[in-house]
């Protein structure tokens, strides 16, 4: 159980709006997932957010650039 505490808990993500009003909206884990936290960034601020025990997904919406361990994503392209 530990070594699966240390993965959920070591996924960082970085996020960089590419405009004005991007939404970041984190999403609860368990059997009923709901919206539990929102930034707004504007242009040109990061954002670094951590899957934790609470936290199972991340919704962006607006032009940014997500990066993971996986690589880069671009969103509202």
């Amino acid at each position: 159980m530990e070594n699966k505490k240390e993965e959920i808990l070591g996924e960082y993500i970085a996020i960089k709006a590419e405009e004005n009003g991007v939404n970041i909206i984190g999403l609860t884990r368990g059997r009923d997932t709901k919206f539990h936290h929102t930034e707004k960034l504007d242009k040109g601020e990061v954002l670094l957010v951590q899957f934790t025990e609470n936290t199972s997904a991340m919704k962006v919406r607006g032009k940014a650039k997500i990066y993971t361990r996986y690589g880069e994503i671009h969103s509202g392209e």
